[in-house]
């Protein structure tokens, strides 16, 4: 008989030989004697004398003995499902390699593991290992709960995709919708541009169609003079009419071929991008509905429409300075004298229509509403708000007190303003309609302006203030939402002061040492240059349509108020169509494109 160690059994190669289990207490002493009882305490199989010992020791007492049929029965019971079976040669694991901490087969054991040291059976270690069996437990119990956490996430992942699919076509369908909106918005836009134009374009060809005709009149009433006097006229008469009309009909020629010379050619049109498509991104990459139109004035022109010589007054002290204006909603200017301490307002011909004393030297005005403006004033902390009624009425509203002195301010809402300062090192500030005051989240330079030295603008659209240093001759662009600064110097920036949100929020400034109004994009680039008639541009202000450009100086000579038209040349919109108005005299061209 062949003997094992790990749980004391023994069996035979030979069929139908019956299994015994030996007393492990005997076999540590070298005797074969089989086991007939089992004791869970000492988990070990006993011989009958071996097991006597639990009853003569009273420690021994409580162990719990059962007989080794019981046990082999349950073992019997449990399936193995070929847990015990080498994989390569599929044979029982009938030892074990303490070298290599590895079962093994009959097989295993004298082909790989002939040089080991200590290769045993596993009956016999088996029953003098101790179980780590909760260990183990734990462990799959852990990789199982693990597992069941992996396919709960990617079951929600699944729903989560599912839902995110089915909500894809209601975004598509509203970014439809708000496609469809912003074309429509687009729609009412470029019909009124193109009715102002189309009006604008008759209106000069009915003058020059009048024009023309009444040329076509007169060449036509004298070339029947000139033919019924070489058919009925004497000599003489022919020779009065040659010499009377020719010189009429040599003006008559300079005209027609000047006309000729500047005939206009112009094309309305509407045409969509060829390129009007959506491109599939990555589902990593794709933000839908994510449309800008968006618009910028490239280049405007300023025509001439009045121009006022600010004199002084018999009830005038000085001769008047106007630091600053601005446009009402209805297109009256208000303005402010600061040399005789008034407010002023002008009717959209420049004609003074109404005045109001002030006790002290205003700075600057704006416009909050139809009929309310306020005034700041650079010698004392206050801002005055005046009410300016239909018949040019001006009454003080209300006065709030304020801690910081303030020379330029521009509208930011309806509630607050951006105000200039001067002498402080906060360079602009938020101010309410209250008069609370509130610093920008903005860093400027350790640096101070005095009196004269700056001026400012904000741009709601985009967040941006806009300051210039007359004496650095330097535009400043502030990004209120990046905290960022372009600094915009040029050759055309010469002593730049006033300053306005212009066309397609491009910027505005006067440059006093040039003479002229500059024009900035929001970038930092110059789109065009103007100059104006006038000297040494100080303070600029445009109407809320964008159609008017108002202008004062400041030379201690020649004070002149102007006023402008304001013409565009060109309006690109991004966003998905393309429209075009162009005007083919000398190359100027009026466009608005909506591009992918």
């Amino acid at each position: 008989m062949a003997e094992s160690g790990n749980k004391n059994t023994r069996h035979d190669a030979v069929p139908g030989r019956v299994e015994e289990i030996l007393c492990q207490p005997c076999l540590n002493k070298d005797k074969h004697i089989v086991a007939d009882k089992f004791c869970s305490t000492c988990n070990e199989y006993q011989c009958t004398d071996c097991s006597n010992v639990h009853s003569i020791l009273p420690i021994l007492k409580s162990h719990k003995l059962v007989n080794t049929k019981e046990i082999k029965a349950k073992q019997c019971m449990f399936d193995m499902k070929g847990l015990d079976q080498c994989d390569q040669h599929h044979k029982l694991l009938e030892f074990f390699c303490e070298d290599d901490d590895q079962l093994c087969c009959s097989t295993c054991a004298i082909v790989d593991h002939r040089k080991c040291h200590s290769v045993v059976e596993v009956q016999k270690i088996a029953g003098k290992f101790t179980s780590q069996g909760s260990s183990l437990k734990g462990k799959w119990q852990e990789v199982k709960e693990n597992a069941e956490y992996l396919v709960k996430s990617i079951i929600s992942s699944k729903g989560q995709v599912q839902l995110d699919a089915k909500e894809i076509h209601g975004t598509i369908r509203h970014m439809r919708d708000r496609v469809i909106e912003m074309f429509e918005d687009l729609e009412a836009s470029i019909v009124e541009k193109v009715e102002d134009f189309k009006t604008e374009t008759i209106a000069e060809f009915d003058k020059k169609q009048t024009k023309n005709e009444g040329y076509v009149v007169d060449a036509t009433q004298n070339l029947e003079i000139i033919k019924n006097v070489y058919k009925n006229g004497t000599s003489v008469q022919q020779f009065i009419v040659e010499k009377k009309m020719q010189e009429d009909a040599k003006n008559l020629v300079t005209k027609v071929n000047a006309e000729c010379q500047n005939l206009e050619t112009v094309i309305i049109s509407f045409e969509f991008d060829d390129t009007l498509n959506v491109s599939l991104l990555p589902l990593s990459g794709y933000v839908p509905g994510k449309l800008t139109l968006k618009l910028e004035a490239k280049k405007m022109k300023l025509t001439p429409v009045i121009s006022i010589d600010l004199k002084q007054n018999e009830d005038e002290a000085e001769k008047p300075l106007c630091t600053g204006f601005d446009f009402l909603l209805d297109g009256r200017l208000v303005a402010v004298d600061n040399k005789n301490k008034k407010c002023l307002v002008y009717n959209e011909n420049l004609e003074k229509v109404g005045s109001y004393q002030l006790s002290y030297h205003p700075k600057d005005v704006v416009a909050i509403s139809e009929d309310i403006v306020a005034v700041t004033s650079g010698d004392c902390y206050k801002i005055d708000f005046l009410k300016v009624s239909d018949e040019n009425e001006i009454t003080l509203d209300k006065t709030c007190k304020v801690n910081t002195m303030y020379y330029s301010i521009c509208l930011k809402d309806k509630n607050h303003f951006i105000a200039g300062t001067l002498k402080d090192l906060r360079h602009v500030r938020i101010v309410s309609s209250s008069g609370e005051e509130k610093d920008l989240n903005v860093t400027f330079p350790n640096k101070m302006f005095s009196i004269n030295a700056s001026a400012c603008t904000f741009i709601e659209t985009c967040n941006k203030i806009i300051i210039t240093e007359r004496y650095e001759n330097t535009v400043n662009i502030y990004d209120i939402k990046t905290k960022t600064r372009v600094e915009v110097k040029d050759d055309q920036i010469q002593r730049p002061c006033g300053v306005a949100t212009g066309p397609s929020d491009t910027i505005l400034v006067c440059c006093g040492g040039t003479h002229g109004i500059v024009q900035i994009s929001l970038t930092g680039q110059i789109l065009s240059s103007h100059k104006i008639g006038m000297e040494s541009p100080w303070q600029i202000c445009v109407s809320r349509s964008y159609s008017f450009v108002a202008i004062t100086n400041s030379l201690k000579g020649d004070r002149k108020l102007q006023k402008f038209k304001v013409k565009q040349y060109q309006i690109i919109i991004t966003g998905v169509a393309k429209f075009a108005v162009v005007n083919r005299k000398n190359t100027k061209r009026w466009k608005l494109y909506v591009n992918t």
